[in-house]
């Protein structure tokens, strides 16, 4: 079906009463009629116009955003040439807001807008307009598009992007965005500062708009100023007994700027003191630390001066320029006097003693001074955990050691002891020292052999022949080598079987002095040597070699030192030997079972019975002595000796004897209790009826007491003298240890 097309004509009338605004944009599209007569509407003024051979002709149409009109702003109005005005045309509009925003008249093609437009929002709306048949809804004309835009107004301020900003820039710094006004900002004097920044659009003429930000700067710091200390000079006081590495005060200089650029390094620079103290820093704090690096003496010195630097760690070499980053300060530091210990001349004491030395004899002398200014006097004495056997004292006076007690090298070469130094005036100030005694040796102890000698001589011996070699040892030392000579005992030189060759080696060999031994006159030789040393005083010993005589084959090899050749004559050899010894043993052994089966049968137990079972079954084949053995502890019969039964014999056994046990006569109340338990240990001796057994009974009794009275030290009264042990010596032997430790001799002899 061909289509005749017609154009319409769109008048848009921007809703205001005073300005159409539109821009002439032609516009052609195939196939329209080249003459058209279309109606321009302005206001209520209407002309008509021809135009040339163009199909479509609309412009581009602008309305003004935020209108405020109580009614509809009219946009414009859409009329086809088809349209005979009598309804038979709707026109329809489709795009951007057709239906919402806009709206049509679809009957009169009048377009209007509904709301208030917003440019920022949206600036450009496309629509697309047609007119159709009403009865058979076929378009008329062919669907168009045309644009609406709509013009801005000044209808919002300048807005900035935050409501506050902040902002830094280091202090002394040149030109930036925001420019700074006063030349050299300080962040000393002021850290802060608040700027207002307004925004004007329309290039700031009248009736534009403005915004309005807050700008918060900060200065940050740079190292423009270097350390001061608040005071030229500063004073501390440290004890003399202050340990290194030990506080003693702090100081500190103060830097105006802050993080980095206020660290600080303290270090000594000078001053007489620089070797006795050191300073550290704190990093936390910035102070300089004054420290203790040696042992102080308020004798030796009482008074020290250091000067003490403070250096920036970071320097900006920009501000060099306002001097040097560093400041010193002098520090005066004061001893104070401690009362100290006792102070001994040496570090430790080495003593030697030869160990023959008499008892009470003066070995050497330890000697201790109180550094302090007073100078008390001095008590010395041996600590006895060092020297439990007390083989050493000490003059409490003087300080000189002596022995106690004899020395013998050979037990004891060296005693560790400690000495102890205390003040008299005040005890609690003491020190101590170790003393190392060395024992000498003196030739004290006789030579003697190196190992038990035992050896043989074959019967077929011939003279001269070497049987031994005998060696020695000596406990004592020899400084230039032991040197042991060898014979034979004087009562053993004549009539000797046997001679001694000394080899000059600190060795002898024994040597045969005949032809042949004959073990059945003599089977064992026993042979005095004496062993005497080089030193002095010469010492010697005599010693015994035991030489059995052996029966040996032709290469002297040994093959039997025993006697019984003696028993060969009578035509009995080994094997009947042995047969008689084991006839010997089998006959002990039945007798001795014999024995054992007849005791058995006298003393056949009285229960016998399998089914007669008791809470204790009771053996008598050990040494036990069953339930019986606890009548020996009953202690009710201690505290009531009348309470013995008379009568109570082992029941498990007949008694070998009808013996009745003698009734003792009871013991009175008030006779002791040691009385009645003799009385007990007697009448169990004499009582065949009594248990063969071994049995301890224990009474749990001390007896009244020793004539020695307590050794307890809680009695003791605690005096400046020592306490007198002499009286230990007349207690008797049983108390001779405790008098040969505590009496005669005083550990702190005075002088």
């Amino acid at each position: 079906m061909m289509l005749t097309y017609h154009c319409f004509w769109l008048l848009f009338w921007v809703g205001q009463p005073h300005q159409s605004f539109s821009s002439p944009l032609s516009k052609r599209t195939r196939g329209f009629p080249e003459k058209e007569k279309v109606l321009e509407l302005s206001g209520n003024n209407r002309k008509e116009f021809t135009r040339s051979k163009r199909s479509w002709m609309w412009n581009q149409f602008f309305l003004l955003e935020e209108y405020t009109g109580s009614d509809y702003q009219y946009v414009g109005k859409l009329h086809s040439d088809q349209d005979r005005g009598d309804g038979s045309l709707k026109y329809i509009l489709s795009g951007d807001g057709a239906g919402d925003l806009f709206i049509i008249n679809e009957n009169t093609g009048d377009i209007q807008a509904t709301k208030r437009l917003d440019r920022e929002e949206k600036p450009v709306y496309i629509l697309r307009a047609q007119a159709i048949n009403r009865r058979t809804g076929r378009p008329v004309e062919p669907e168009s598009e045309f644009i609406i835009k709509i013009h801005d107004i000044n209808d919002n301020e300048p807005m900035f992007t935050k409501d506050v900003y902040n902002a830094s820039v280091p202090e002394m710094s040149d030109v930036g965005i925001i420019k700074t006004a006063l030349l050299n900002m300080d962040r000393e004097n002021r850290e802060q500062y608040q700027v207002v920044i307004q925004a004007k659009d329309m290039g700031g003429q009248m009736g534009g708009l403005s915004g309005t930000t807050t700008v918060n700067i900060t200065l940050t710091d740079v190292n423009d100023n270097p350390p001061r200390f608040p005071q030229s000079a500063e004073h501390f006081k440290t004890p003399e007994s202050a340990p290194p590495e030990s506080p003693i005060g702090r100081i500190k200089a103060n830097d105006a700027d802050v993080g980095e650029n206020a660290e600080i390094e303290y270090s000594i620079t000078e001053g007489d003191g620089s070797d006795m103290f050191g300073v550290i820093t704190d990093k936390d704090t910035q102070e300089g630390i004054i420290t203790v690096k040696k042992a102080l003496d308020f004798e030796k010195k009482k008074l020290y001066t250091l000067k003490v630097e403070a250096t920036n760690t970071h320097v900006d070499p920009r501000f060099l320029y306002l001097g040097p980053f560093k400041d010193s300060t002098t520090v005066r530091i004061l001893v104070e006097d401690v009362d100290e210990p006792p102070v001994f001349s040496r570090p430790a004491y080495i003593l030697e003693v030869k160990e023959d030395v008499p008892i009470n004899s003066i070995i050497g002398t330890v000697t201790a001074q109180d550094p302090d200014v007073a100078k008390n006097p001095v008590k010395y004495s041996v600590d006895r955990h060092t020297d439990m056997d007390r083989v050493f004292n000490i003059n409490s006076g003087n300080g000189s050691i002596f022995t106690s007690k004899p020395l013998d090298r050979e037990t004891l070469l060296w005693h560790n002891i400690t000495v102890i130094a205390a003040e008299i005036n005040n005890p609690k100030q003491s020190s101590r020292v170790p003393v190392f005694i060395k024992v000498l040796d003196v030739n004290d102890n006789a030579p003697e052999f190196a190992m038990f000698y035992e050896t043989f001589v074959c019967e077929n011996a011939k003279a001269e022949q070497l049987i031994q070699t005998l060696s020695a040892v000596d406990k004592d030392d020899s400084f230039s080598g032991h040197q042991f000579s060898f014979s034979l005992a004087p009562e053993a030189t004549s009539g000797s079987n046997f001679t001694i060759q000394d080899n000059r080696d600190n060795t002898a060999g024994i040597f045969t002095r005949k032809n042949r031994y004959n073990r059945h006159e003599m089977s064992t030789y026993l042979l005095p040597v004496v062993i005497s040393d080089s030193d002095y005083p010469v010492q010697s010993s005599t010693e015994t070699v035991t030489i059995r005589v052996c029966a040996c084959d032709r290469r002297g090899k040994m093959q039997s030192c025993n006697a019984e050749a003696l028993i060969h004559p009578t035509g009995l050899s080994t094997g009947a030997l042995i047969a008689i010894l084991l006839c010997i043993i089998i006959l002990l052994v039945t007798v001795v079972l014999f024995a054992a089966l007849k005791r058995q049968r006298k003393k056949e137990p009285l229960i016998i019975s399998k089914e007669d079972i008791r809470d204790n079954i009771v053996s008598y084949n050990d040494e036990g002595g069953g339930e019986e053995d606890t009548q020996a502890f009953d202690i009710g019969t201690l505290r009531n000796p009348e309470a013995i039964e008379d009568n109570k014999l082992r029941r498990d056994i007949v008694p070998e004897a009808l013996f009745m046990p003698r009734r003792t006569p009871a013991v009175r109340d008030n006779t002791d209790v040691r009385d009645f338990i003799n009385q007990r240990l007697k009448e169990n001796d004499t009582d065949p009826t009594a248990p063969p057994y071994d049995s301890l009974a224990t009474y749990a009794y001390e007896g009244n007491g020793s004539v020695a009275e307590s050794l307890s030290s809680l009695e003791s009264v605690t005096t400046d003298g020592d306490q007198d042990y002499d009286y230990l010596s007349d207690w008797g032997p049983r108390f001779k240890k405790l008098a040969d430790m505590y009496g005669s001799v005083d550990s702190d002899k005075d002088s």
